[in-house]
């Protein structure tokens, strides 16, 4: 029980670390639109290994064609808007701009998200 408490006193120190002078009521709308690009993005993967893979119902599909995920109801992901290309620039001091870019590729290629994702990403880690 004492490694959960420590955990979630660990999570919170770096939260407010990363929100630093933003108000919490701002940081909960980014920390929302994160979490969001992690699911779609999460979803997007499972179903590209398995258009990949290219077996029973997925033979000759294209993983790389939007309308493969439209049949899946799952949000087609562009390349540079992926969570992997995401969290391997993380440490890059344009990561807020190229969550942003992220937020708008997505919302052009899905067209029930356009002017949905928050694109205010553009704050110091």
């Amino acid at each position: 029980m004492t490694d959960i408490k420590d955990l979630e006193k660990t999570l919170w120190t770096a939260a407010d670390k990363l929100r630093s002078n933003m108000d919490a009521a701002e940081y909960k709308h980014i920390v929302l639109g994160l979490i969001f690009l992690k699911y779609i993005s999460d979803a997007f993967n499972d179903l590209h290994q398995k258009l990949e893979q290219g077996e029973r119902e997925f033979e000759g599909a294209d993983p790389e064609d939007p309308d493969e995920y439209l049949a899946y109801n799952v949000f087609y992901v562009p390349e540079k808007a992926r969570w992997t290309f995401l969290r391997d620039n993380a440490k890059q001091p344009e990561i807020g701009v190229l969550i942003d870019q992220a937020m708008d590729n997505i919302e052009k290629i899905n067209d029930n998200l356009k002017g949905v994702l928050p694109k205010t990403m553009l704050i110091p880690i």
